[in-house]
């Protein structure tokens, strides 16, 4: 699948990318990301000298938030 990533945007997904075996999952089904990865010491911020840090992981939240609601469909049925 092909699509556009808006230059603004593209540190965030290359962020989001990088947590993709990070999430926490529950009997339930997938909850979120872990985010000390992100932001603890040595975490990915620090490892790939992210500047905006607030930004960046606002955007990721909002990546989170999208990817839990397709998730979640997918494990409903409702593809």
């Amino acid at each position: 699948m092909d699509f556009e990533v808006w230059d603004e945007n593209w540190e965030a997904v290359m962020m989001f990318l990088h947590m993709q075996t990070q999430w926490t999952v529950s009997m339930s089904g997938y909850v979120g990301l872990k985010y000390e990865v992100l932001v603890g010491s040595g975490g990915l911020f620090d490892l790939y000298n992210v500047e905006d840090r607030r930004d960046v992981f606002e955007r990721i939240q909002v990546l989170e938030a999208t990817a839990l609601t397709e998730l979640r469909k997918r494990s409903d049925g409702k593809n």
